[in-house]
């Protein structure tokens, strides 16, 4: 029977357990959505969101928590420059799971966590990157229809 025993042991020893989450949860917070595996990604799921939690306090003694769990200086940084005020007024629920179907390797189920509200900034982010080529291509266009006409400005 498994009363009273929670979280996820993932057949690995309790120091690479250790290990993978911190590595995991860096990598949420540096990258805003990781692909992994539906266990691996329920058991960081709260991990990530106490680390946004400690963000919206940002006090030095939060910063030092999130620091000796985190990876890279660069993480901590970003966690509590840009995501702690990002979702400032938000009560929890800062991620969220999606499930991708099975790999096909071994056909562990596999899924992206990611912070809600990221689509939204790559989206805009690739949708204006899209309108830029799109415009560049056109005066690419114009100037070469110039050139081959013979109409010039001058």
């Amino acid at each position: 029977m498994k009363h009273n025993v929670s979280g996820y042991k993932l057949k690995r020893d309790g120091g690479s357990r250790k290990a993978l989450f911190r590595n995991l949860v860096t990598s949420v917070i540096e990258h805003e959505r990781v692909i992994t595996t539906v266990p691996k990604a329920k058991a960081i799921q709260p991990l990530v969101e106490k680390m946004i939690t400690l963000a919206k306090r940002d006090t030095l003694h939060t910063r030092r928590q999130a620091a000796a769990f985190l990876q890279t200086p660069d993480s901590v940084k970003k966690l509590f420059d840009k995501l702690g005020t990002r979702f400032g007024q938000r009560n929890g629920g800062y991620t969220r799971v999606v499930r991708l179907g099975f790999r096909k390797g071994d056909g562990a189920e596999q899924a992206i966590i990611e912070l809600v509200g990221s689509e939204l900034v790559k989206r805009a982010a690739e949708r204006a990157k899209r309108r830029e080529e799109r415009l560049n291509a056109v005066r690419q266009g114009k100037e070469d229809g110039d050139e081959a006409t013979g109409d010039s400005k001058e």
